[in-house]
């Protein structure tokens, strides 16, 4: 079986030739394409052309005449948050005030309740009758709270403990 000679070719095939380096690309000076006109072509001036022809304006909308400024009312929004049956424990809460409408964080006050009492009864009970039996009305977390208003003072909710 007989090969044909090998193909000679200068570089790769299918790809085309490297492009020139910077220094022969300088000195070969400006390249214009073929056919192109280095010159402007005959009848070409610069002067100038005569300005577009003015044109009549009639407005078409008459403005309304000057007067008072319009103004639009001011309407404020008073968003009121009802509480049904806050929750009044052991902490402080955030409330709105039935008295004088204010948003408050209530004030606590402790008093002495059924808890307090049955709690002494019942370490007088076990024998501690030398005055500790006393201890419970100077715990706070067995009294009862109750919830004031910190502006007008008037009582907003009670936490009984029993």
């Amino acid at each position: 079986m007989a090969s044909a000679p090998p193909l000679e070719t200068s570089g790769a095939v299918g790809y085309a030739p490297p492009p020139p380096s910077y220094e022969e690309a300088m000195n070969a000076g400006p390249q214009y394409p073929q056919g192109a006109p280095v010159c402007p072509p005959p009848g070409y001036s610069k002067a100038p052309q005569a300005p577009y022809p003015t044109q009549g304006y009639t407005q078409l909308y008459t403005p309304p005449p000057p007067g008072p400024p319009v103004t639009t009312p001011v309407v404020s929004v008073q968003t009121v948050y009802v509480q049904p049956g806050a929750s009044f424990g052991e902490l402080p809460v955030q409330v709105c005030c039935p008295h004088c409408a204010q948003s408050v964080l209530t004030r606590l006050e402790y008093n002495s309740g059924t808890m307090a009492w049955l709690t002494c009864a019942g370490l007088f009970i076990f024998g501690c009758i030398y005055g500790c039996c006393l201890i419970p009305f100077c715990v706070d977390c067995l009294k009862d709270v109750t919830h004031r208003c910190p502006n007008c003072t008037s009582v907003l909710g009670v936490y009984k403990r029993l």
